[in-house]
């Protein structure tokens, strides 16, 4: 799943069958919209410092090509007015801060002036709790032949909300799974992950995330619009994040800002 892919129509398949024809679709093409990408992810054991926000803008259906940003402004500051600047790699799109302080419990407003624009979101910094064990079974899947393996950590008495990516070296992109402790709160959780086509070998990089039950509710509709659900999630037009254009509301920007203390492990399949 590629998280910057959004959705500005819905697009309807229509199989002819014996037509072996090429049909393209004349779309009406939107204006660009601008997308943020502006995850803060904490890593455990680390002090946090370095941080990068991407910015780009929707393209029309076709293109191949994610337009990037650049020449915007981007910050983010904390509750007490100390910011962040985040300063953009000459002409990639992608804007970094090497002194970002997290804090857990903290609140932080994204402030992004771009195009005569400023657009902005506030989240307030998430924690996780870590990964207790990895278990692997060989038994999985339908034929009871496949590999799986399981993620434990337990689940502090507070209502939370957590995110897990995993990204075995056999995918092109990773996969996003979204989970809450509404039936399980203060119990051991655990996440699992099986594919048929892991082997022995396979490297598989493994994210545990504290998230908000905001960005829990917007993972849970981005990864369903993907497929990654089922196969009969209806795709929305669009995904509105928590990114607001305080200059015309009308003109919003798509993408999320987020900031998420995180586990990381990487397991290789025995």
């Amino acid at each position: 799943m590629k998280l910057t892919k959004y959705f500005s129509i819905v697009i309807v398949t229509i199989f002819f069958v014996g037509c072996e024809d090429v049909i393209n679709v004349d779309l009406n093409t939107a204006a660009p919209r601008l997308v943020v990408d502006a995850s803060i992810n904490w890593q455990k054991g680390t002090d946090g410092s370095v941080q990068k926000i991407i910015l780009s803008t929707t393209t029309d259906f076709y293109s191949n090509v994610i337009p990037k940003v650049s020449g915007a402004t981007v910050s983010i500051k904390n509750s007490t007015n100390i910011s962040y600047i985040f300063n953009e790699i000459p002409n990639t799109g992608e804007y970094q801060c090497t002194n970002f302080k997290p804090v857990i419990g903290e609140t932080y407003t994204l402030i992004i002036n771009y195009n005569g624009a400023t657009y902005t979101a506030t989240e307030m910094m998430q924690s996780v709790t870590p990964i207790d064990a990895i278990v692997q079974k060989d038994d999985a899947g339908f034929s009871g032949e496949d590999y799986e393996i399981v993620i434990y950590y337990k689940d502090p008495l507070a209502k939370n909300f957590y995110m897990a990516r995993f990204f075995p070296d056999i995918y092109k992109s990773p996969s996003y799974s979204v989970i809450g402790d509404e039936f399980s709160n203060g119990n051991q959780k655990s996440w699992n992950f099986n594919d048929e086509d892991l082997k022995q070998g396979t490297s598989i990089d493994i994210t545990h995330y504290g998230i908000s039950e905001d960005y829990y509710n917007y993972m849970n509709k981005i990864i369903a619009a993907s497929g990654s659900s089922g196969p009969f999630q209806t795709t929305p037009a669009a995904v509105r994040g928590n990114v607001v254009n305080q200059t015309n509301i009308e003109k919003y920007a798509l993408g999320y800002f987020s900031l998420n203390e995180v586990d990381f492990r990487n397991y290789i399949i025995k």
